[in-house]
């Protein structure tokens, strides 16, 4: 425990005593707040680490091609595609040997209906994916 002031007067060595410190002799102290985490404002500014694949999935349409609009319930879940927006350097495996993701910014993939970090930019949302967890790279 640190001493605010030592009470020598009168006291033996051995009677030493540490008293509070008096909040009247403290300095101020400024508020300390953490700062406040900026908003994305550009998908170009989130850059994936390691096998990382940040993706973008395709909206669900709705309405039908003669113009029925469908019902929020059957455009709610998200499609399994995506589009690639962009890719990590890759990742050591557990040899230590250098690998680089699959895919490519560009390429349509196919992606599982649980996982990824979800991000927020603006309206739109992207994903951010292991490379070992897309499913399939679709050909057009």
């Amino acid at each position: 425990m640190a001493c605010g002031n030592l009470n020598l007067h009168a006291y033996p060595a051995h009677h030493i005593t540490c008293l509070p410190p008096r909040p009247e002799l403290q300095p101020p102290q400024p508020e300390l707040q953490p700062p406040r985490p900026t908003p994305l404002t550009s998908i170009k500014s989130v850059v994936p680490l390691f096998d990382r694949v940040l993706v973008q999935r395709f909206k669900p349409e709705t309405k039908t091609a003669t113009g029925i609009f469908l019902p929020t319930s059957a455009t709610s879940n998200p499609l399994p595609e995506a589009t690639v927006i962009a890719v990590g350097p890759g990742a050591p495996n557990k040899d230590g040997k250098f690998i680089q993701p699959a895919v490519k910014a560009g390429d349509r993939v196919l992606l599982p209906s649980w996982g990824g970090s979800t991000i927020k930019v603006g309206e739109e949302e992207y994903c951010l994916f292991k490379d070992s967890e897309i499913l399939a790279k679709i050909k057009d």
